[in-house]
């Protein structure tokens, strides 16, 4: 009878939600991915000019250039935050005194927002600095280094209380059991811990990756893309395009779609191997 009962109801109650994530997700998508191919200032003049914004996009130096610091601020923001996110995880599920303190310290950069922690950080960075004749501004490398402070800072904490939840779901008989084998810390770490909290590496590598690569209000508060846009990254780069170079709406909208795909196909992929890592221990 409920089942019955929820097959008559259920399209009545799914249909509101349904409506609003096409009116909200599916139309713009789709109307975003048909100006990528248009040149417009307004969606009421978009006129169709095939691949050549996408032609103009891979003329761009800028771009090309913060596609690939986009990639490598991905690449050591994942490995920095979760690894110390695990290693702290792993420290205070030891039972040391003040746990939920530390837990409760750790975490709560992560509910400051973006734009606020960027000009903290900003005049924090700028002050060390200062002291050796320089600012984040003064080459991409500070400007790098310090956006992946920031994004540690404020990430860290959030990756912790996932790790925590995973290292306390592995079962102690097994870690005992393996200590009784005769196996050393790094091989019950190896062998024993990671296999069994790769659920929680998938969702944080997960987490991370994608927020590395759609960071935009840090990078803007923090160094705006300078000097001369080279400490920007593809979110800011695709903002500048559209709204900052009168006429290249069409190349922002461009960068916009090839942006989602890569985000898109590089989080699918990492979720698939982690995943099938899962599966095979």
């Amino acid at each position: 009878m409920n089942k019955k009962v929820l097959r008559i109801y259920f399209p009545l109650f799914a249909l509101p939600t349904l409506i609003a994530f096409i009116i909200g997700f599916i139309v713009p998508f789709g109307m975003g991915i048909y100006l990528s191919f248009c040149k417009f200032t307004t969606v009421a003049d978009a006129k169709w000019v095939g691949m050549q914004n996408f032609k103009d996009m891979f003329k761009d130096p800028e771009f090309i250039h913060a596609l690939w610091y986009t990639a490598l601020f991905a690449v050591v923001s994942v490995i920095t935050i979760n690894f110390f996110g695990f290693s702290i995880a792993m420290l205070l599920t030891k039972g040391i005194k003040g746990t939920n303190l530390f837990r409760t310290v750790f975490f709560m950069p992560n509910l400051i927002g973006g734009i606020v922690l960027g000009y903290i950080w900003q005049l924090i960075l700028n002050g060390i600095l200062a002291n050796f004749g320089a600012t984040l501004t003064f080459s991409e490398k500070y400007g790098f280094w310090g956006m992946i402070i920031l994004m540690n800072w404020q990430q860290i904490g959030y990756v912790m209380i996932i790790y925590i939840a995973g290292i306390q779901n592995v079962p102690g008989e097994l870690l005992e059991a393996a200590r009784i084998d005769g196996a050393t810390n790094s091989q019950v770490l190896f062998k024993v811990m990671l296999p069994m909290v790769m659920p929680s590496i998938t969702i944080c590598t997960f987490l991370t990756l994608t927020n590395s690569f759609k960071l935009y209000d840090q990078n803007l508060a923090l160094t705006n893309g300078l000097p001369s846009n080279k400490s920007e990254l593809l979110a800011l780069n695709i903002y500048n395009t559209f709204y900052g170079r009168v006429g290249f709406e069409g190349v922002g909208q461009a960068k916009a779609v090839v942006f989602f795909f890569i985000v898109g196909a590089i989080a699918v992929a990492q979720l698939f191997f982690t995943h099938r890592k899962e599966v095979q221990q």
